[in-house]
C-alpha cells in the first residue's frame, strides 16, 4: 500500500481519512499520527494545509470520505468552531449508516461529555453558530452528530495514557487491526490439495520455539510453492494465532523486483516493511548497526517469494546469521534453486498434486456445478494427466475449458496426446495457441512489458481502454494472467513461455516483434539492423 496521500483525485480510494482542527493539533497530534500511519504502510487522506476552501466541502473531498474504509475523528478543544469540521463529521456518520464505514473517535485533551452535551468550548462555538446560521437546519445536524459520535467506541481518555506517543501508537495498531478483518481474505480455490503441505510447513517452522529459523519451500515453476508460503503467512500472521510478531512482510516476485529495481531495493524494502519505516534505504550490502540492533530486538515474520542467484548476496546479508533477529523470528523463502537456500535452511520440496486431488483443481475450474456429466469427468481425468499434478498447468487448462464442448474436449485431449512427454511448457502453450490473434497480441506484450503494471496506466496509452478491459478479463478467465491490487500479474512461468514464444520468432532479436531486454535493444540499435517502435525504447528506459 501507498503510505500517504494528499491529492484529491476522483479515482483514489484511502484506508483512513482524517479529520481534525488544523489550528489546534495539525503540527503537532495530528502529525504524529499520520507518521505512525505511514509507518504502518497504511494509505490515507489528510486535507492539505494549503487547500482552497469555498463553504461548501469539495466532490473531490466528499470522495475522499466516501471511499475511504476508516475515518478518524480527532475531537480537539476548538474542532466545534470550524463549520468545515463539523459538515465532514455529518458526512463521515452518514457514510457510516449508509456504508458501514468504520468510524473511529479520539477525543484529544477534551471531556467526551462536553462533545456529547455542547458544554465548554464546544457549547460556546454553538453560540457562534446559533447567531450566524439562525433557524438553520443544519445546526441541529452538528448537534446530533456530536451526540452520536460521542457514543461512538473510540479513544475517550487521552489523559488515561503516559504520553501522547503511546496514545498514538495505540491508535495505529487498532487501525491497523481493524483494516485486517476488512481485508478479503485469499481466494483458497487455488489451494486445493494443499492442506497436508501447508501444515507441513507450519510444523517445519516450530512455532512454539524461541529459536530463529529459516524454511526454504523448493519446487519447480508452477507447483504451488507461492500458494504454500500465502497461506502460511496469512494463518500463522492473523490476530487470532497465539505468535505475535512485531514485524512482518511478504515480498513478492524477489526474482523480477531484484531485475527491474535491484537486489539491494528489494533486500532494504523487505528491511523497510518489517520495521515500519517509510523508504528505509541502506544502499550497501553490509547492513550498519544500528538496523541490526534494532531486528535483534524484534520477533519478524519475513517471506522471500522467487528467489534466484541474482539476490544470493542480498539473501546472505539478510538471512546469514540466524542471531541477527530476536528470538522465534520466522523466515520462508520458496524458490526454484536449491542453490540458494544456505545450510542453516530446512528444506521442504514441494509435491504434485495427487491425481484426485489434481482432477478436483481441474474440475473447479472446467466445470460448473450443474455441468459435471460422467462422459466430461472421465474426460476430465485423462485431461488432468497431463498436467502431472502441476496446478498452475491445471488451472490454465481447466479455464481454458470452461463452457466449451465436447466436441471441444476431445479436440484438447487429442492435442495433449501429441506431446511424449507432459512436459509443462508444451501443455500451457496449448491454451496460448488456441487464443485469437488479437488475444495473442495482447498475452504477449504482458508478458514482455506490462507484468506488475497498473491497469489504468497500460490501458491510458490504448486507443480503445475500454475496450482493452474487456480483453484483459477475457484473459483473466482462462487463468492467463491475475489482475491484483489493481495491477496486471502473470505467473513467471507464463511470463517465460510468452517471452521464448517472441524469441523463437528469429534468432537475430532485431527480427523479433518485440525487445524487453535492454542488452538486446542496445546492441540492435548499435548496429543498427532495424528501426525501433519508438514506444517500445521508451518503456524499456522505465524498466530496464
Amino acid at each position: 500500500m501507498a503510505s500517504s496521500s494528499t491529492n484529491l483525485n476522483a479515482q483514489s480510494k484511502f484506508d483512513v481519512f482524517l479529520s481534525f482542527r488544523g489550528e489546534d493539533t495539525r503540527t503537532g497530534f495530528t502529525s504524529h499520527v499520520v507518521e505512525a500511519l505511514r509507518r504502518k504502510q497504511i494509505q490515507f487522506f489528510i486535507d492539505d494545509e494549503e487547500l482552497q476552501r469555498g463553504e461548501e466541502i469539495s466532490p473531490a473531498l466528499l470522495n475522499a470520505i466516501e471511499t475511504s474504509d476508516i475515518s478518524i475523528i480527532i475531537f480537539s478543544k476548538n474542532y466545534a468552531s470550524s463549520t468545515w469540521c463539523l459538515d465532514e463529521l455529518v458526512r463521515i456518520l452518514d457514510c457510516k449508516k449508509r456504508n458501514g464505514q468504520i468510524v473511529v473517535p479520539v477525543f484529544y485533551k477534551v471531556d467526551p461529555s462536553d462533545v456529547r452535551k455542547q458544554m465548554g468550548s464546544f457549547g460556546e462555538a454553538f453560540v457562534h453558530h446559533e447567531r450566524n446560521f439562525p433557524g438553520e437546519v443544519r445546526v441541529q445536524k452538528w448537534r446530533d452528530s456530536l451526540i452520536q459520535a460521542s457514543n461512538i467506541s473510540g479513544f475517550h481518555d487521552s489523559r488515561s495514557f503516559r504520553n501522547d506517543a503511546e496514545l498514538v501508537e495505540k491508535i495505529a495498531e487498532d487501525i491497523s487491526k481493524k483494516l485486517e478483518d476488512l481485508a478479503d481474505p485469499p481466494n483458497f480455490d487455488g489451494y486445493v490439495g494443499f492442506n497436508s503441505q501447508i501444515e507441513r510447513i507450519k510444523s517445519l517452522l516450530c512455532l512454539e520455539l524461541d529459536d530463529v529459523r529459516i524454511v526454504g519451500i523448493w519446487g519447480m515453476g508452477g507447483i504451488g510453492k507461492t500458494a504454500i508460503a500465502e497461506a502460511v503467512f496469512h494463518q500463522i500472521s492473523s490476530r487470532e494465532y497465539s505468535n505475535h510478531f512485531d514485524g512482518k512482510c511478504f515480498m513478492r516476485n524477489v526474482r523480477e523486483e531484484s531485475r527491474k529495481m535491484g537486489a539491494l531495493y528489494v533486500r532494504d524494502e523487505a528491511i523497510s516493511r518489517v520495521l515500519g519505516e517509510s523508504n528505509l534505504k541502506i544502499g550497501t550490502l553490509t547492513i550498519n548497526s544500528y538496523i541490526w540492533k534494532r531486528l535483534r530486538r524484534s520477533k519478524v515474520l519475513i517471506v522471500l517469494d522467487d528467489v534466484d542467484d541474482n539476490f544470493i548476496q542480498e539473501l546472505e546479508s539478510l538471512v546469514g546469521q540466524l542471531n541477527l533477529y530476536g528470538p522465534g523470528s520466522r523466515i520462508i523463502i520458496t524458490t526454484r534453486n536449491r542453490g540458494v537456500l544456505g545450510v542453516n535452511s530446512i528444506v521442504y520440496k514441494v509435491k504434485g498434486l495427487e491425481h484426485d486431488k489434481a482432477c478436483e483443481l481441474f474440475c473447479r475450474k472446467a466445470l460448473s456445478r450443474k455441468n459435471r456429466s460422467d462422459d466430461l469427468l472421465e474426460l476430465s481425468k485423462k485431461v488432468a494427466c497431463y498436467a502431472d499434478g502441476n496446478p498452475l498447468a491445471l488451472e490454465v487448462l481447466g479455464s481454458s475449458l470452461r463452457q466449451k464442448s465436447k466436441e471441444q474436449w476431445y479436440n484438447k485431449l487429442h492435442d495433449l496426446t501429441l506431446i511424449s512427454e507432459p512436459r509443462i511448457y508444451k501443455v500451457l502453450k496449448i491454451s496460448y495457441d488456441e487464443l485469437s490473434p488479437k488475444h495473442r497480441k495482447i498475452f504477449l506484450d504482458i508478458a514482455c512489458f506490462f507484468k506488475g503494471e497498473q491497469v489504468d496506466n497500460v490501458t491510458r496509452i490504448q486507443d480503445k481502454p475500454t475496450s482493452l478491459r474487456y480483453e484483459l478479463e477475457f484473459l483473466a478467465d482462462k487463468s492467463l494472467i491475475t489482475i491484483s491490487y489493481k495491477r496486471l500479474q502473470m505467473h513467471d512461468l507464463l511470463q517465460e513461455m510468452g517471452q521464448t514464444i517472441v524469441r523463437e520468432e528469429s534468432e537475430e532479436p532485431g527480427k523479433r516483434s518485440r525487445l524487453w531486454d535492454h542488452e538486446d535493444v542496445y546492441d540492435v540499435l548499435t548496429k543498427n539492423k532495424v528501426r525501433i517502435n519508438l514506444f517500445d525504447i521508451i518503456f524499456l528506459s522505465i524498466h530496464p
